[in-house]
């Protein structure tokens, strides 16, 4: 890998990279995946927005969200949401990032 590849993966590609990135990716294992956020405690219309957002995209099963904890959890199929380039590189930074993880 050259230093460009190396740029171009530290640099958020899309506003999903954005969201994961502010996240604390509490665990990972393929087709589930835990994500806490401090934004979300408490608020409401955050998780009114995680939900739309999250919900739009046929290649997640489930997202459930917890204002009180800040908590989110999505479940999804992984050689579904792998075939879309976009959701794959997000999957392989939650991978990378997740502070526990199961193969």
């Amino acid at each position: 890998m050259n230093i460009f590849d190396t740029i171009k993966n530290a640099i958020p590609q899309s506003a999903m990279d954005v969201f994961v990135r502010t996240t604390d990716i509490a665990s990972y294992m393929p087709g589930r995946v835990r994500l806490y956020s401090k934004q979300l405690v408490n608020n409401a219309a955050l998780e009114a927005e995680v939900q739309a957002r999250l919900g739009k995209l046929a290649e997640i099963e489930r997202v459930e969200t917890n204002i009180e904890t800040g908590s989110i959890l999505i479940t999804y199929e992984p050689e579904r949401l792998r075939a879309n380039a976009q959701l794959r590189r997000v999957e392989d930074y939650m991978r990378t990032h997740a502070r526990r993880k199961a193969s």
